[in-house]
């Protein structure tokens, strides 16, 4: 594959993951600092609670623990059986010989050999696969949390409610992984087209983003609070 080919896409589709990945690092990093100003902290804290309330009136709650918790596993059952039928669907595209695999040299920028397309086609597979097992192992988990959330309340029991919190808070950062693998796979889908449009596209996914995993207000002024708990 000659230079004047593939150097659009060696430059921009790095450099559109690095800005996802420092992103996510950024991200990772103020939910162990301050983790009431994000979602993903403010949601964890009060899941612990939540666990909590429920254990502590079990004969009372039961039902409504069983009920949400069924909600987020169908919610990660959905989101498991849509990549692999991606997976699915981008391992019948890679076998097959249709021209779908061969974009349109006169109007798309970047390298159109066999060996840059089957790459494309290759990484979506594999984000899938990893988003499919992130999910497939976040079930696990709730499925565990779903059946000792309503054990008896008894003193001498090795199960506590801080065992269930980390047991479901494990579950839903393996189906925030799983999302967010999912997510990334948006721009390299557009690598399909081009590389220009994998970073134009992770450029315009950040602050959408942002906006999405920052909270403002009352949960901000708290992070002294919590701020050094672990998460996981």
């Amino acid at each position: 594959m000659e230079w004047k080919e593939s150097y659009l896409d060696l430059m921009l589709v790095p450099l559109g993951l690095l800005m996802t990945i420092a992103y996510y690092g950024w991200l990772w990093h103020k939910v162990r600092t301050q983790p009431l100003t994000t979602i993903i902290g403010t949601n964890a804290a009060g899941r612990r609670l939540w666990v909590t309330a429920m254990m502590k009136d079990n004969d009372k709650k039961n039902i409504l623990a069983v009920q949400t918790l069924r909600n987020g596993i169908m919610g990660s059952t959905l989101m498991a059986t849509t990549s692999i039928l991606l997976c699915a669907g981008l391992a019948a595209v890679i076998s097959s010989t249709y021209s779908v695999k061969k974009p349109v040299n006169d109007t798309m920028y970047g390298a159109h050999g066999e060996l840059m397309v089957a790459l494309k086609y290759v990484t979506l597979l594999m984000f899938f696969l990893f988003a499919f097992l992130c999910h497939s192992l976040a079930i696990r988990f709730v499925n565990q949390v779903n059946f000792l959330i309503n054990l008896p309340a008894d003193p001498m029991c090795i199960v506590t409610p801080e065992y269930v919190s980390k047991l479901l808070e494990k579950g839903f950062i393996l189906n925030t992984v799983g999302n967010r693998l999912f997510y990334a796979a948006l721009p390299l889908l557009l690598w399909i087209f081009g590389p220009v449009l994998v970073l134009l596209c992770s450029v315009a996914m950040i602050p959408l983003l942002y906006h999405l995993d920052f909270v403002s207000g009352s949960g901000s002024k708290r992070v002294d609070e919590i701020g050094n708990k672990e998460f996981v």
